[in-house]
């Protein structure tokens, strides 16, 4: 397949999955349609702005093509409509999280190998792509990003192991549609399978509590005097 055609297919649908998580993240916030529609707008494309002024290829991919702002915005004003109708279960915003998540670390892996850049670098962009906007979008919403969520179940991990998966096939001539799908698809099973059984990486925790360290600051040093003790006598 032509990947210049096959790109275009898997921006699009990126996009239309990520402005329905952009919509879905508005619920409960009491905003306003032109509110929603900016949230599916920064969800759809902010990971791709990110990453397009990072390789410096400017003016970024969806200022280049007006079909880019019609489907994000016709898709976030249908949702909308759809989201005011009938209740909307949490697993829906993490289910379009998640194919927004594996389409666009595969576009980002794919603009990578496209530029000649090294595969680290490579996987880098996909990581930044299927991210960043996610990230904009919850800090908007005034919400811990997901990325940053202990509970959030394989996320960012989904995204590196299948933009290496997308590398390791095009380092040996595969495909771009068998590299795209293999990427697509290892980003998409791994976060699903972690938000069904709650796979998540180790959480960094203190050796020590904050209430013990506390409490043991307020413990006299042996050989000093209690000022408090001191007053009361």
């Amino acid at each position: 397949m032509n990947m210049s055609l096959l790109q275009n297919f898997t921006e699009h649908a990126a996009i239309a999955v990520a402005a329905v998580g952009g919509v879905l993240a508005a619920r409960g916030k009491r905003i306003d349609l032109f509110g929603v529609v900016v949230l599916a707008l920064v969800t759809a494309y902010g990971g791709g702005t990110v990453r397009d002024l990072l390789v410096g290829d400017t003016p970024v991919t969806w200022l280049r093509s007006p079909f880019y702002l019609l489907n994000a915005t016709l898709i976030a004003i249908v949702a909308f409509a759809v989201a005011r109708l009938r209740e909307i279960p949490q697993i829906g915003l993490l289910t379009a999280d998640a194919f927004a998540l594996a389409l666009f670390t595969t576009i980002g892996t794919a603009k990578g190998h496209s530029l000649a850049l090294c595969a680290p670098v490579c996987v880098l962009l996909g990581l930044i792509t299927g991210v960043a906007g996610g990230i904009v979008r919850d800090v908007l919403v005034g919400e811990v990003p997901l990325v940053f969520q202990p509970q959030i179940h394989l996320y960012a991990t989904a995204s590196l192991v299948g933009a290496a998966v997308f590398m390791g096939l095009k380092g040996v001539d595969s495909s771009n549609l068998v590299a795209t799908l293999a990427g697509i698809s290892t980003v998409l099973l791994l976060r699903l399978i972690g938000i069904r059984l709650k796979l998540s990486l180790p959480v960094f925790e203190p050796l020590t509590s904050a209430p013990t360290a506390v409490r043991k600051a307020k413990e006299p040093r042996p050989g000093s005097t209690n000022a408090t003790s001191i007053l009361k006598q």
